[in-house]
């Protein structure tokens, strides 16, 4: 039975290892004091002066982030952190959130949205892991080390990224299978919509 096309594709059917070349796959951990962005052998942040707030911020955020993210075949960010709903600036950037997807969505680039406990749980195998948690799998697991201002953001964009190529069937490290089945939590885009591109 075929169903119809949806803009998510909750299914993670694991990809087989793929053939050919590798797409770009960026990841992206919105915030509105420090965005990480990374793929697979670069990263980098986006920090918006301590001056800058409302408007100006999201204007500035929104020309920066979208420089990394023009020509990736696949955009991986991280959804909202629940358990956070009360700090200072949760309207802010959840506006920052919906004006990237809105972006993405009017480049046809597909992207995905990976609920934090889900990635952790893919990157670090704890869903709680911490930031120094995430750090120690990004060493031990995947060979990378993260230092300076943006470190943990930095991390996170890369892990964001990981978890999409795992998804698309080029992962970056070998993972148990309860790691790669965290992946499951997410909502991906339809896979041809990617490797068509």
């Amino acid at each position: 039975m075929t169903s119809s096309p949806t803009l998510f594709d909750t299914e993670i059917s694991a990809a087989p290892t793929a053939a050919g070349p590798r797409p770009l796959v960026i990841g992206g951990d919105l915030s509105l004091r420090c965005t990480g962005i990374g793929s697979a052998e670069w990263t980098d942040y986006v920090k918006p002066k301590a001056a800058l707030r409302g408007n100006p911020r999201l204007a500035f955020l929104m020309e920066e982030i979208g420089s990394f993210l023009k020509t990736a075949d696949l955009v991986v960010l991280e959804g909202p952190s629940f358990g956070h709903a009360g700090q200072g600036g949760h309207e802010e950037l959840a506006g920052l959130r919906v004006m990237v997807q809105h972006w993405l969505w009017r480049r046809e680039i597909p992207y995905a949205v990976v609920p934090p406990s889900s990635l952790k749980l893919f990157f670090a195998g704890y869903g709680k892991a911490s930031k120094a948690q995430m750090r120690a799998a990004a060493e031990q697991t995947f060979g990378r080390t993260f230092e300076g201002p943006g470190a943990a953001d930095e991390c996170d964009g890369f892990a964001l990224a990981a978890a999409g190529y795992h998804w698309l069937g080029h992962p970056l490290a070998d993972l148990p299978e309860r790691q790669a089945e965290a992946l499951t939590g997410a909502a991906w885009p339809d896979r041809e919509a990617v490797t068509a591109r």
